[in-house]
């Protein structure tokens, strides 16, 4: 049976005329379930588990014209009014759905119930969104959310969709985002005073079709633009009062044309003959209560729109930069070197840079200087096309100016110490043994003062140095990492090791038990192992077999790919030290490499390899840095135009043919640099390191300016095409250091078991809901509460006790019960969700049974993943029978 569909599920089937899910246990139906679904006209959910419909549901069925929800447990609650009146106004009141719940509405036809009805209590106030649907900052009350006085500097995620009033007044809302609100289609009020809102976007609330009150008074609102209130047909009341607002477009009212109330007063209004539309309107409809005012020009100052003559708004008068720049920035001519300039919403501008330069303004060149690669407060000077040249200042010397005087040449470190020459000053680094500025102090080794060793390990004085002897299960030089145990664990069945202190334990998956998780669930034992994935070859994933379907294919685990997931292509780099080491790169006839990668962060290394002659390809400030050296001093540069760290997916592409090289990103226009001279090819044996480097070759590249920056690429690298062959990590790497297989952070992956904080106290056992995001506590005897939390009283235990006398009692006898817990197991395979106590009766089978039994309802879970309830029933006592 079905209990579940997936949203979605139905996109793409445009054919499908008529569908039946009849008689099933599906329990709720979202607003994205029928998506796809264009040309259906009969639907069945006859007869299953529905409590609550969510607003729009239906919406996608446009020619749906029989719809049949009879037999179905539907609260009546405030979420479900709107479902009355889309009955009604469909047409399907003939043999409609009915209320199940509250109990004095049961049975009711929910088409036939007045809007007062239909109320929300402390007991039933849950939406079709579940418990948690309502965000943390918020209090929701029916489809009323209020989230006024809540600090908010946004309009916060995860408000409910079937939400009729949102009250959002008095926060520190800067600007409005549409994504946030566009999914509610039940909206008719919106509070949005006394916040720092200062721009209207066009259409920023389009998809509120029933939006009746909107108030974003008291904000610091300077420009509405064009087509901002579209498709607000049904507002009646709009408040814009107390902002500093100087025009309106013209067209800005067009499409509400049922308002009847608006609020403009306090506000600064320019009002020339860009404004005179604005005046004739709130005449002819007297919508505006005379209260707002002209502010400039000379003409009109101080003087009502309602009252000023219609002639008077007149343009004698250059329109100051101030008020046009309230609403288009590009009137302040933000943009320089020949760059062009495009209004952008929420009262920003984009400079389109001409080509080689950068910047917010496009005030800044890009060449081989680009980042300033010379150190010391040299100045650096481009010599030719992708080469440049570092002017020193006085005291430093080098390639880059990176020399600096011998400060050490008169030191005066004292025990063989060594002396360090810094920037106008110099450090003593201090032999084993001393310390001190010029290393004057013999250090105590192992004194009170000085004992290094931690977790109980023993201090071993030498004079020179000390040691440390450690406890079982720790190591380190001062006895501080806890070795880990679980590198030959035993734990077995999918068991997850968990190290402790020269010690470890085995944390089981649900239904496995044992020290090692070797003990397997009681229908594994009884039953053969039939299904497909008893023998499954998948190599890093899980065994699916679909419903209906002889065969299983592999579901990867993240980051893995392949028919049997057998190859790892996806890598998640989070540590600063983090890399995959490689075979070295061919570059013979050329080299190709293509790196598909995501990150928000601005510096990191993507690829290098190389000793004296190398390749090295960083993020640097956002941007691509290549660095290309076949062996033809000096050293050629080249930087990209895109800024790649905006955490989505780009892709970059690397071409080396001999002393040429290449680099193009997204597909866009290719950049070429060459390191001309003699030599031809670059000659390397290294090993190629992908997304960072070992802490050795880090040091190395930065001494040698290969790299501006050693650490290690934060992100995830999708995928890496090494001359045209897609790498597997798993074959091609030699070492993958601190990785992660998966793109978590830039994808949707597998759900956090809602068990790992979980609250269940006194061993109680947690175990996870059907819908992934709760769990419940399965108390052990004498426990009872949410969380286990409570301790039985003494009657309870008492009644334990008088069982367990009355269990030795009968003991002794020929037919006697024996209590155990466990599944009910049905001849189909399926089981009970949980085990039950259970009575076996001992003895002579001719005269020994049951005598009393109970019948009760429990729910069934199959191999397949289907789910019913079934009755069935219990023994509950034991005796002798005639025979």
């Amino acid at each position: 049976m079905i209990d579940s569909i997936e949203e979605g599920a139905f996109e793409g089937a445009t054919s499908i005329i008529e569908i039946s899910l009849a008689e099933n246990i599906i329990s709720k139906v979202s607003n994205k379930l029928f998506y796809g679904l264009n040309n259906l006209q009969t639907l069945s959910l006859y007869s299953n588990k529905i409590s609550c419909v969510t607003p729009g549901a239906f919406d996608p069925l446009s020619k749906l014209s029989s719809l049949n929800l009879i037999a179905n447990p539907f609260n009546c609650n405030c979420h479900i009014a709107w479902f009355a009146d889309w009955l009604k106004s469909k047409g399907f009141t003939n043999g409609g759905p009915r209320c199940a719940y509250p109990s004095h509405l049961k049975a009711r036809t929910i088409h036939s119930l007045p809007s007062n009805e239909f109320r929300c209590t402390s007991k039933n106030d849950v939406g079709c969104l579940g418990d948690n649907y309502c965000p943390p900052e918020c209090t929701c009350t029916g489809t009323i959310v209020r989230c006024s006085h809540a600090k908010l500097t946004e309009i916060p995620e995860g408000l409910p969709r079937e939400t009729s009033e949102l009250y959002l007044d008095v926060n520190d809302i800067h600007s409005i985002n549409s994504d946030r609100l566009k999914h509610l289609k039940s909206l008719s009020r919106l509070d949005l005073s006394n916040n720092k809102i200062n721009v209207l976007p066009p259409v920023i609330f389009a998809n509120l079709t029933r939006l009746a009150t909107l108030i974003v008074s008291y904000n610091k609102l300077q420009c509405i633009q064009e087509d901002a209130f579209a498709g607000l047909k049904n507002l009646r009341i709009l408040s814009l009062h107390g902002n500093d607002i100087s025009t309106i477009p013209e067209k800005a009212f067009t499409h509400t044309s049922s308002i009847t109330h608006l609020a403009l007063g306090s506000n600064p209004f320019y009002c020339d003959c860009n404004l005179k539309w604005l005046s004739e309107w709130v005449k002819t409809d007297y919508i505006e209560p005379g209260i707002a005012k002209c502010a400039y020009p000379s003409l009109l100052k101080d003087k009502l729109l309602w009252t000023s003559l219609s002639e008077k708004f007149v343009c004698n008068e250059e329109i100051p930069s101030n008020i046009l720049a309230k609403c288009d920035l590009c009137h302040t001519s933000p943009c320089q070197n020949g760059a062009m300039c495009n209004p952008l919403p929420n009262r920003d501008y984009q400079c389109i840079c001409a080509p080689g330069f950068y910047g917010k303004n496009c005030d800044s060149v890009i060449d081989a200087c680009y980042g300033n690669p010379c150190v010391n407060g040299a100045t650096c000077k481009v010599v030719e096309a992708g080469r440049f040249k570092c002017i020193c200042p006085s005291g430093f010397e080098g390639v880059r100016c990176e020399t600096n005087t011998d400060d050490c040449s008169k030191h005066i470190c004292e025990n063989n110490s060594t002396c360090v020459d810094k920037i106008g000053e110099y450090e003593c680094t201090c032999s084993l043994g001393f310390s001190g500025k010029y290393c004057e102090k013999k250090i105590p080794f192992c004194k009170k003062e000085f004992n290094p060793c931690m977790n109980a390990g023993k201090c071993v004085d030498h004079f020179t140095h000390y040691t440390c002897e450690c406890k079982a299960g720790f190591s380190g030089a001062n006895c501080t990492k806890n070795i880990d145990d679980c590198l030959n664990h035993m734990c077995q069945n999918g068991g997850t090791c968990e190290d402790g202190i020269d010690s470890y334990t085995c944390k089981c998956p649900q239904e496995f038990g044992g020290k090692f998780c070797e003990i397997e669930p009681m229908v594994a034992q009884l039953y053969p192992q039939t299904s497909p994935c008893q023998q499954h070859d998948c190599k890093h994933g899980i065994c699916f077999q679909p419903p209906g379907s002889n065969n299983y294919i592999c579901k990867c685990a993240p980051g893995y790919s392949g028919k049997r997931c057998e190859y790892l292509t996806s890598l998640s780099f989070i540590h600063n030290t983090s890399y995959v080491e490689m075979e070295a790169l061919n570059v013979k006839p050329k080299a190709n490499i293509t790196i598909i990668f995501a990150t928000e962060q601005q510096n990191g290394v993507l690829l290098y390899t190389g000793d004296n002659q190398h390749l090295a390809v960083e993020l640097f400030r956002g941007r691509i840095r290549v660095s290309y050296d076949v062996g033809n001093y000096p050293v050629s540069t080249m930087f990209s135009y895109e800024l790649l760290s905006d955490g989505k997916y780009h892709r970059v592409e690397l071409l080396a043919i001999k002393k040429n090289f290449t680099l193009r990103v997204d597909g866009g226009i290719a950049r070429s640099i060459v390191n001309e001279g003699n030599n031809e090819y670059l000659e390397i044996r290294n090993s190629l390191f992908i997304a960072g480097v070992p802490e050795d070759v880090g040091h190395k590249s930065l001494k040698q300016w290969h790299l501006r920056n050693s650490t290690s690429f934060k992100g995830c690298i999708k995928e890496v095409y090494v001359n045209d062959k897609l790498s597997d990590f798993l074959q091609a790497a030699k070492v993958r250091h601190k990785v992660t297989p998966g793109c978590s952070l830039y994808q949707d992956e597998q759900p956090t078991d809602p068990c790992v904080d979980h609250k269940c106290k006194h061993e109680g056992e947690c175990r996870s809901k059907n819908d992934g995001t709760s769990y419940e506590c399965i108390c052990k005897p004498h426990f009872t509460g949410h969380f286990c939390q409570i301790r039985a009283s003494n009657s309870q235990r008492d009644r334990e006790h008088r069982r367990k006398k009355d269990r030795n009692r009968r003991k002794n006898k020929k037919c006697r019960k024996q209590k155990y817990n466990d599944y009910f197991i049905q001849k189909d395979g399926c089981r009970s969700k949980r085990p039950y106590k259970m009575v076996k009766c001992l003895g002579d089978e001719s005269t020994c049974g049951p005598t009393k039994t109970k019948r009760r309802k429990i729910k069934f879970v199959c191999p397949d993943g289907s789910k019913y309830r079934k009755e069935v029933e219990m023994v509950r006592r034991c005796g002798h029978r005639k025979p």
